[in-house]
């Protein structure tokens, strides 16, 4: 009987990245990937951007073809979802009987975090997560003519974009005071807001969803808390994702918003780890943040990032992950990258012009973030300078004529 090898609980980015780098990394044993998902891997980025405005389809989402699977002997269970994980015993417990494991990767990402008002289950309102979710989406939008965004999200206005470049006429409703509160300071939430209502996109924040409002039994419009309402024929729901802890859980795992992990990736179970969009890990980058020190990422490259580290410590190439946490969102004709983690209580500069710019936050004399609209240079800067822990003030930040890359240079 072969002996048990590594067992990847999660077909996504992270789950594929962790197979795909054990096997560049000479790893010789068994590697079992299980995804809850008919076919094969698939990007999820694009399904909110390029996917849903035409640009690509359903093959181009591919992370590999299934050649790739064979050719580096990684057992892809489609499909299959996991049930319980008997730690005594190292196994993974599925429907299809127990899985054995010597090591046990839990990359089971997240799931759309559901809106609890009457009428969130009518057809024709949508959430965006998976292609499933994605073609059904994509469908509805060929055949309306009003759209309500419950959430100013990057999810949600991604689609906002894509929906209104189509000719939808789109309302976004958040119940914060201003776009992507939680993500970026308010000079970058500002500049969003106001390229988007020239785009045609009005605006209701601070503002609640009483009701998904119904017409023969699907959906018509959304009624506000303040008694509001707003005519669609289509509705995407996009208040940000609960992780998928529940198995850790259940299985006596540490979880609080994520499934708690240490440098290495590693639970408390030496055999098992967790990574991705379902782990909450320490970095030294959330200084300064409320909390405890550790985050959960909901990034791709931070699934890509935590799956080769991992995979280095499961190959015999062990490394504390630290890398630094950076993020994307394309929003109609703007690239908006961010690196590091802001905070509400950053002082924010601002380097650049009207159309592209980057905004600098600083943590007392330290800087923390970078948010860079259309301007790649800056962000790649940005992401060397936070990494290395680069002196920078304020003011050199503000100054066009100071060399940021010299500065960078410098210290790499």
């Amino acid at each position: 009987m072969s002996e048990p090898g590594i067992v990847v609980l999660g077909g996504g980015q992270a789950g594929f990245q962790t197979a795909a780098s054990l096997r560049d990394l000479g790893f010789a044993g068994a590697i079992t990937l299980l995804g809850d998902e008919p076919g094969l891997p698939y990007q999820r980025p694009p399904l909110s951007k390029a996917y849903l405005a035409g640009k690509t389809d359903a093959g181009g989402l591919a992370l590999r073809p299934a050649a790739f699977l064979a050719e580096h002997r990684i057992a892809y269970r489609p499909g299959l979802r996991a049930t319980g994980i008997d730690r005594a015993g190292r196994r993974l417990l599925t429907a299809e009987g127990p899985l054995p494991y010597a090591h046990l990767v839990l990359a089971a990402g997240a799931r759309n975090r559901p809106l609890p008002v009457p009428g969130a289950a009518l057809a024709g309102v949508h959430r965006l997560r998976d292609l499933a979710d994605a073609d059904a989406l994509k469908e509805a939008v060929a055949g309306a003519r009003r759209a309500v965004v419950v959430g100013a999200g990057f999810i949600g206005l991604e689609f906002a974009a894509v929906a209104a470049a189509r000719g939808l006429a789109v309302s976004v409703v958040e119940a914060a005071p201003r776009p992507m509160a939680r993500a970026v300071s308010p000079e970058t939430g500002a500049f969003f807001r106001e390229a988007h209502a020239a785009a045609g996109i009005a605006f209701l924040f601070e503002a609640g969803v009483a009701e998904i409002l119904a017409a023969d039994g699907r959906a018509r419009g959304v009624l506000l808390t303040d008694g509001r309402e707003i005519a669609a024929d289509l509705v995407l729901v996009g208040i940000g994702v609960l992780p998928n802890q529940e198995l850790a859980a259940e299985a006596g795992l540490a979880v609080a918003d994520g499934i708690r992990v240490d440098a290495m990736l590693a639970t408390e179970d030496p055999h098992i780890a967790a990574i991705g969009d379902c782990a909450r890990f320490p970095t030294r980058f959330a200084h300064g943040l409320p909390g405890d020190g550790t985050v959960r990422i909901e990034s791709v490259q931070n699934a890509i990032d935590q799956a080769r580290c991992l995979a280095g410590r499961l190959a015999g190439r062990p490394a504390a992950y630290d890398a630094v946490p950076w993020f994307w969102s394309d929003q109609g004709p703007y690239k908006l990258q961010i690196a590091g983690l802001g905070a509400p209580g950053d002082r924010s500069v601002l380097r650049g012009t009207a159309e592209a710019f980057s905004v600098f936050r600083f943590r007392g004399d330290r800087l923390a973030a970078v948010e860079s609209v259309n301007r790649a240079a800056d962000h790649m800067i940005a992401r060397r300078l936070i990494a290395a822990g680069t002196p920078l003030t304020a003011e050199q930040a503000a100054d066009p004529d100071f060399d940021l890359k010299g500065l960078a240079g410098a210290r790499r």
